[in-house]
Order: structure tokens, then C-alpha cells, then sequence
């Protein structure tokens, strides 16, 4: 008998992971995102496309493909992004889910470098920094240019959060042990509350790879629903108060400041001067307070 991990090189020692492909009319972009899919070099997988009741070429282009792994779903009822997220996992057969949104898109060694970090049995996510391409600009930066943290990382979480959904991989059994899975009034910011959660109870193991692509182009959601973002962020800070582990740390004050920043920043948007001063005076020192008072400048002045 010897001592010598299994290797992964073969299918039979590789865990299936669920890739979930949350759709509403994207055809544009679907294409690259399922290739991207398919291109990977660890290939136990499967694609659970759930269409959110899409009204363009969406479900022909995905039936188009006739690779067994490739699995359709349409919703009953058109749904809040979170809610279908929930849906889709529902018929997920993985140890492992990952996301993959429409117009987004994969390098090929991603899964085959995440899954490895799972090895602890305490890692319950992994993430890993990516490019964002700004197709409006035409320009490419890298998410994050300083290390992504790993291990017990709920307070760098809310101090500067680092976990792109594009990259996010999940434990099943963590995510089955959350209640509810992803908050189903979140269309915006549900996976901020669901990573946070799930770093109270697991570990996040990181790669400092960019292993995936975010693509910017002006229709992303929450670029055209600040409004809605700046709600629910509110509604998230208000639950987060509610629990004693998060409320009670300094970091906590952080997404406080964050809110009210977020919250001014929406004032000018509509031209509410005053408002913008009140969330400018709630604010401490520091770097919201100067980031709101440059804009109020820029605003008004």
C-alpha cells in the first residue's frame, strides 16, 4: 500500500462540476461563453442553461450544440437573477457548481486549476482574478492587481471584496447548508451576500491567475440599475447588523461608509444636491468622504 494521491488526470477521479449559465436574451455573447466551456481542459462537467423566458435566438443557438453535457432548462416564470440561480442549481447534479454568465467567457486551464484548490476539506469557494474588457473604452485591465487572500477571509471580504462571480467555484455541500441558497430578492448583489455568508462558516481558497474574462458593454446589470444596487445594498447592510460576528467588527464600519458613499453618489446622479451633502456630513474621514466631496465639486461647482 503506498500513500500516493490518485491522480486527476483521468475522468473517472474527477468530481462533476456544474457550470450554471443564467440567460435573458443572450444570444450576442452566448456562443463564445459556451466555447469557452467546452475548450476546458478538465472536462468533467456539465452546462445547466437556465433561460429566463429569453425572447431572441438564445435557446437555438445553445440546442445547436450536441454535446450531451449541454443541458436546457426554460423557466416557468420569468425571475429576479438570484432566484433563477437557485433554480438552476436545483437541477445541478455536481460536487462543485461554477458560474458562467452569458457574456462572459473562460480560459481553458480555469476549472482544472480551481478544482485543485479544493483539496482541504475546509474550503468551501475558490475564486481567482480575471480580466475585465471594456468593449465601450476598448481597453483590457486585470481585476485586481495585489494577491487575493485565502483561508479564513471574512473580514478581508468586507474590507475589499475581491470575488469576481465569473470565477467563483462552490463546495455543493457548502452551498446546501446555507438556508435559502442565494437570497431571492437580490438581482444585483446576491452573490456579495452569498460569498459573505458562506465565509462565516468555510474557507476561500484563491489563485492569483487570471482565469477568466468579464466583458463590459454598457447593457451589464448592475451598470443600468444603480438605483436597484444602492436598494438592495442598503437592505444587505440592515441584515449584516443583525449578526453579531459581522456587526461588531471594525470592517463592518467599512461597508457602512460604503453605503452612505453609494447612497451620495446616487444623489447627484439625480441632481439632489442637499442629499448629497447630508450622506458628505454622515461620513467620516477618509477615503469616501474625499471621493464624494471631489464629486460633489465636480457636480456643482
Amino acid at each position: 500500500m503506498t500513500n500516493e494521491k490518485p491522480t486527476t488526470a483521468g475522468p473517472k477521479h474527477q468530481p462533476l462540476v456544474s457550470v450554471i449559465m443564467n440567460c435573458y436574451n443572450g444570444e450576442r455573447y452566448l456562443r463564445e461563453a459556451i466555447d469557452s466551456v467546452l475548450a476546458q481542459t478538465y472536462q468533467r462537467w456539465e452546462i445547466i442553461l437556465w433561460d429566463n423566458q429569453s425572447t431572441d435566438r438564445s435557446a437555438d443557438i445553445f440546442k445547436s450544440y450536441t454535446d450531451a453535457r449541454l443541458q436546457y432548462r426554460y423557466a416557468p416564470t420569468h425571475t429576479l437573477l438570484y432566484e433563477a440561480r437557485n433554480y438552476a442549481i436545483e437541477k445541478a447534479n455536481g460536487e462543485f457548481i461554477a458560474f458562467l454568465d452569458v457574456d462572459d467567457w473562460w480560459r481553458p486551464e480555469k476549472l482544472e486549476k480551481q478544482i485543485l484548490l479544493f483539496d482541504d476539506p475546509a474550503v468551501g469557494f475558490v475564486c481567482s482574478n480575471y480580466w475585465i474588457v471594456n468593449e465601450v473604452r476598448g481597453n483590457k485591465n486585470q481585476f485586481r492587481n495585489k494577491a487575493i487572500p485565502s483561508g479564513w477571509v471574512l473580514k478581508d471580504l468586507l474590507m475589499d471584496y475581491p470575488v469576481g462571480m465569473l470565477t467563483l467555484v462552490l463546495r455543493r455541500a457548502a452551498f446546501d447548508a446555507l438556508p435559502g441558497g442565494f437570497n431571492l430578492r437580490f438581482h444585483i448583489i446576491g452573490d456579495i451576500d452569498l460569498v459573505v455568508r458562506l465565509a462565516m462558516k468555510w474557507k476561500m481558497a484563491s489563485c492569483q491567475k487570471l482565469l477568466a474574462y468579464y466583458r463590459l458593454h454598457g447593457e451589464n446589470e448592475g451598470q443600468k440599475q444603480k438605483t436597484r444596487q444602492v436598494a438592495e445594498y442598503k437592505i444587505w447592510v440592515n441584515e449584516l447588523e443583525k449578526i453579531p460576528k459581522i456587526k461588531n467588527l471594525p470592517e463592518y464600519k467599512k461597508v457602512v461608509n460604503e453605503l452612505t458613499y453609494m447612497r451620495g453618489q446616487l444623489c447627484i446622479k439625480r441632481n439632489r444636491k442637499g442629499e448629497a451633502m447630508r450622506h458628505l456630513s454622515d461620513l467620516p474621514w477618509g477615503k469616501y468622504k474625499l471621493k464624494l466631496t471631489l464629486l460633489i465639486i465636480h457636480a456643482y461647482l
